[in-house]
């Protein structure tokens, strides 16, 4: 099923529709602020297993988790510096994912984490607004491995097909740059990709953080 976000009409019931599927264990592609993702229950091996099997990577490539308030990060990470709280407080919702310890009560699988886990909230209001309903989400780009990620619903149903349950067509992503994963997990925190959010950006939170090498 595919739902046009931007038709109020529509939109209650591509939530409702995406929210059910999700219950399920079934994926859906969302809209984000930076391109569209696949999503699937975190909480649920089997539906972050379809995620993975769908878009043709390993377990040792294992999805971010996408969130609906900066709070949650609690929930999910533990040894959280002060400077990344003040970050992620300051910079969420937006294009800035962090890599950090998962809190060992987590009874979740996304993969081989190293006891890790990626965390983001999106600046997206259809996202958002699922996240609310949801909780937290296992979320990849909408794509097969080795193709470019999605820009489009259109670019998603392409790829994926009939392996979505639910489509929700946001119309095309802002900018298509993916977001900057900054990985905490070390003394000397370090960017493992750069994306839409700068290095300057990130020193005026903590100096020590090193570029992408």
């Amino acid at each position: 099923m595919r739902f046009d976000s931007a038709a109020e009409s529509e939109r209650q019931a591509g939530l409702d529709a995406a929210q059910e599927a999700i219950q399920r264990g079934e994926l859906v592609v969302l809209p984000t602020d930076t391109v569209y993702g696949l999503a699937a229950d975190a909480f649920s091996h089997e539906a972050v297993q379809r995620l993975l099997d769908v878009k043709g990577r390993s377990r040792q490539m294992p999805p971010p988790v996408l969130v609906g308030a900066p709070t949650t990060l609690e929930a999910l990470a533990t040894d959280i510096p002060s400077w990344l709280r003040t970050m992620t407080t300051s910079l969420w919702p937006g294009p800035l994912t962090v890599v950090c310890r998962q809190q060992p009560s987590l009874t979740w699988d996304l993969g081989e984490t190293h006891q890790t886990v990626a965390v983001r909230m999106p600046d997206d209001v259809t996202a958002l607004a699922l996240l609310k309903v949801t909780g937290p989400l296992a979320v990849s780009s909408a794509n097969i491995t080795g193709e470019p990620a999605a820009e489009s619903v259109d670019d998603a149903q392409r790829m994926l097909g009939d392996e979505v349950a639910v489509y929700l067509d946001g119309g095309p992503s802002p900018s298509g740059v993916p977001s900057t994963i900054l990985d905490t997990t070390s003394p000397t925190p370090r960017v493992l990709r750069q994306g839409a959010v700068d290095l300057e950006t990130l020193h005026s939170f903590n100096n020590t953080i090193e570029a992408e090498s």
